[in-house]
């Protein structure tokens, strides 16, 4: 249990002592476990809170600590010995809000330490707080039998600053620094990123699941992740994906405290679609889930039965109660889907918020509005005419996770009442008032709850134009130089192309190990399906490269309709500065240079400018049935096209040939 002070933190000083009371005595009484004496606190004075790792101290295991504050201080953490001595020190502190410092004795003496935060406003004393760490190995947390883990918290002010600093650190890397992982335990598994790695002192981390989570999967595995570690509430709903006109709704909501009900029917719309239809539905494709399972040592079911083989079956027996925690994330993963995250009404897991440096913290989840999900992570402020940024993860359906930068290329934006509600939002809070069951507030008692207070529908009301000027504006204050600004999207643009690079790469290998041509949905599903063609096809990814190539080709008029936004050179006129951006703009393209792998296994080298000029090839550069020569467009008989000895079969490509409006307007088609 964490100490009384832990939930104190909001946005003020004044909040604090108004709720620092009520908020302690509610973690105490409604903790199943004794407070313990390495618990975080808060600072009223500073707006300061610290958490020390793991939960319980002691000598065989590092000592950790994290550190937060509401205000940009310019302070330094000290971990100070029992011996008075200074072990470590850091002064490095991660831009917020919230900000935060972390520090890490490896070895760390038994005894009586102290955490300081020098550098606090004046007139407050320096931020320490006293950690006891035991001399021999304590009990490893315990969790009650039936439980996955046990509730002893409330989401509050605190433990969302917490999360947030918690997301930074995980990915923390230069903004510049290429940053992916084949899978996401990679990164938890990592005790320098994951400041709650092996928190509760179970070996909870190096028996955590395989699991390979989609893009909506991943973000709510993260927060799972943390809720686990901490003992706050945690939930997720079954929502519909939305279609025939209709936006994703939710229905039931699905709480930890009761892990037996976690498999829900189809919400009520699906089924109704499902009775509609005239004539028997095909076979349906593998699901998302038996992938799951193999990872658990069973076998995928095979991919097309007869129907009367269907008829014959048994139902489907009970899904079987989690017992612990990777079970629950299989079970949460099979219901949850970006329709969940972008539903948008009082039963939706998640809220939209403001367009304002504070609002969009790391942990923010960023819903595209065709089937994508993105997690804020960092932002970097705006530097000498250099602009600021906001960088994300989000995981790919072959399970891999990629750091990238916001911008228009890699986070869409459009109104379409039959997608949902798209833009940035945070997880509904989860709450328990006094001994009573879980719930979650609506957006309207969200706004009277001082902890939060930060629900905003402005976001429904933006055309699109007006968010990115926003989101610019919120990035970078200050007026841009207007040639590091489009160097700027230049080098977004290389990165996701690197990007499409991995993926493209993962079919090549999979072509090499796959027997036959991989199936292709029809229709609308190309962009959402499962199996193989779900991990190595691209035409989701496809569609957001050929926006970016837009944004970047068109960034010159871009620059002369928003000149207000730049700091133009002494005696220069905005026409002047176009022609002049208009002119660097080919040499900036062929500067910087991509290597794919052919199907020879040689390397081939293009610049962004060949990718950027192949825009009209790539309209139809997503089936993995082809080979890469020809899903990175390459002439037919060049030399870089020689390689080449796979093509989609030729059904296949005239229905790619059906689809190219598609991509070559720009639009993403809706189901019906």
């Amino acid at each position: 249990m964490f100490a009384a002070g832990w939930g104190t933190n909001v946005k003020s000083a004044l909040l604090v002592r108004r709720f620092a009371a009520a908020t302690a005595f509610s973690l105490i009484t409604a903790g199943l476990f004794q407070i313990s004496p390495a618990a975080a606190a808060s600072d009223a004075c500073a707006d300061v809170t610290v958490l020390p790792a793991p939960f319980s101290p002691w000598t065989g295991a590092a000592l950790r600590v994290m550190v937060i504050a509401g205000k940009p201080l310019a302070g330094t953490l000290s971990l100070i010995a029992p011996d008075g001595s200074v072990a470590a020190r850091s002064a490095d502190r991660h831009e917020g809000p919230p900000f935060s410092w972390f520090a890490e004795v490896a070895h760390p003496a038994a005894g009586s330490w102290r955490a300081t935060l020098e550098g606090t406003p004046a007139g407050c004393a320096p931020v320490s707080r006293d950690i006891t760490v035991a001399a021999r190995r304590p009990e490893p947390f315990r969790i009650p039998a039936g439980m996955i883990w046990p509730t002893r918290n409330n989401w509050n002010s605190t433990s969302e600053a917490l999360f947030s600093a918690w997301i930074e650190k995980l990915f923390d890397a230069p903004p510049d620094e290429d940053l992916n992982w084949k899978v996401w335990y990679e990164v938890l598994r990592d005790p320098k990123r994951n400041f709650l790695s092996n928190y509760l002192g179970r070996n909870e981390d190096v028996t955590q699941t395989g699991l390979r989570p989609d893009c909506a999967d991943f973000v709510y595995f993260l927060r799972a992740y943390f809720a686990f570690k901490m003992g706050l509430p945690f939930g997720y709903s079954s929502c519909s994906r939305g279609g025939g006109g209709r936006p994703p709704r939710c229905g039931e909501w699905f709480d930890v405290e009761h892990p037996e009900v976690t498999r829900p029917p189809p919400p009520p719309d699906q089924v109704a679609a499902a009775q509609a239809a005239e004539a028997p539905p095909p076979p349906p494709p593998p699901a998302r889930t038996s992938s799951l399972l193999r990872l658990f040592g069973q076998s995928d079911a095979p991919a097309e039965q007869p129907a009367a083989a269907l008829s014959a079956m048994p139902p489907p027996p009970k899904p079987q109660r989690p017992t612990n925690f990777a079970q629950y994330l299989r079970d949460v993963g099979d219901v949850v889907h970006t329709g969940a995250v972008r539903a948008g009404d009082d039963r939706a897991d998640f809220y939209t918020v403001p367009l304002t440096r504070e609002a969009l913290r790391p942990g923010t989840v960023y819903a595209d509005p065709y089937g994508h999900v993105l997690m804020l992570v960092r932002r970097v402020p705006e530097v000498k005419g250099t602009p600021g940024v906001f960088l994300a993860v989000d995981a790919e359906p072959d399970g891999s996770i990629t750091r990238k930068r916001f911008w228009r290329g890699n986070f869409l934006f459009v109104h379409e009442p039959a997608l949902g509600t798209p833009g940035f939002k945070h997880f509904r809070p989860i709450l328990r008032d006094k001994n009573g069951p879980l719930h979650r507030p609506s957006n309207a008692e969200i706004n009277r709850n001082p902890q939060f207070a930060d629900f905003s529908a402005e976001q429904s009301q933006m055309p699109a134009e007006d968010f990115y000027d926003r989101m610019d504006d919120v990035m970078s204050p200050e007026p841009l130089d207007p040639v590091r600004a489009m160097e700027d999207a230049i080098a977004s643009l290389s990165e996701q192309i690197r990007t499409r690079v991995t993926a493209v790469e993962n079919g090549r290998k999979f072509q090499i190990k796959q027997r036959g041509d991989t199936s292709m949905p029809e229709g609308a599903s190309i962009f959402q399906a499962s199996g193989a063609w779900e991990d190595f096809s691209t035409p989701a990814r496809d569609l957001r490269l050929l926006i970016a190539i837009d944004v970047v080709r068109n960034f010159p008029a871009r620059f002369a309709r928003r000149a207000d936004r730049y700091a133009l050179p002494p005696g220069k006129s905005v026409t002047e500065v176009k022609n002049e951006l208009q002119a660097a703009l080919a040499s900036e393209l062929a500067s910087r240079k991509v290597t794919y792998t052919r199907s020879d296994g040689s390397q081939w080298t293009l610049s962004v400018k060949d990718v950027v000029d192949r825009a009209t090839d790539l309209e139809m550069a997503y089936n993995p049935n082809d080979c890469v020569e020809l899903r990175w467009g390459a002439a037919e008989n060049s030399d870089e096209a020689s390689t080449c000895r796979r093509h989609a079969p030729r059904a296949q490509r005239t229905r790619m040939s059906n689809y190219r409006p598609w991509f070559r307007d720009r639009h993403w088609p809706s189901h019906t």
